[in-house]
């Protein structure tokens, strides 16, 4: 994935989770450490509010929705309250008038959680709000997979690879 190809294989989509399930087991390791310091009330409520806000609404949208379509404003507040942004500037909204305290471990521990051991990212509009099998995203992930399978350097050119011929040959 670049700047100009921002799409995932299946491999470097795991290996980006695995950067999160990391940060995750650090955030885990911290909650052990100060497991008596946490105010356990604070911290159920700093875990709760994110999908309470971001997730829940989306959700029951969806589920009630005949077509499975639902407005964007779901997919905006999940993806506001999932936003490692939001929830740094909750973190330093909470540090400033309550104070710091070990509960703010709740807030990376959830969506370090959700990426990596969940494996949810921020939600595009142009896939359904909850997860689907979306048969363009297995042609791509399948036609990358091919185009990496070879024993020379890779990726395989466009052009020389029979999978790519027969995508390309078919939208012509």
């Amino acid at each position: 994935m670049d700047i100009k190809n921002p799409v995932e294989s299946p491999v470097t989509f795991n290996l980006h989770r695995l950067e999160y399930l990391v940060a995750f087991a650090v955030t885990i390791g911290f909650i052990l450490w100060h497991f008596t310091d946490i105010n356990w009330l604070a911290a159920i409520g700093l875990f709760l509010y994110i999908d309470l806000l971001g997730y829940i609404p989306g959700a029951i949208a969806y589920r009630r929705s005949a077509d499975g379509r639902i407005h964007k404003a779901y997919y905006v507040l999940y993806n506001s309250m999932h936003s490692l942004l939001s929830v740094a500037a909750v973190g330093l909204l909470w540090m400033w008038l309550i104070g710091p305290e070990w509960a703010l471990l709740a807030l990376p521990f959830h969506v370090f959680g959700d990426r990596g051991v969940f494996g949810n990212f921020l939600k595009p509009f142009g896939l359904p709000f909850e997860p689907e099998d979306t048969p363009l995203v297995h042609q791509l992930t399948a036609l990358l997979k091919r185009r990496s399978a070879t024993d020379g350097p890779v990726p395989l050119p466009y052009e020389e690879h029979p999978a790519t011929i027969a995508a390309v040959g078919a939208h012509r």
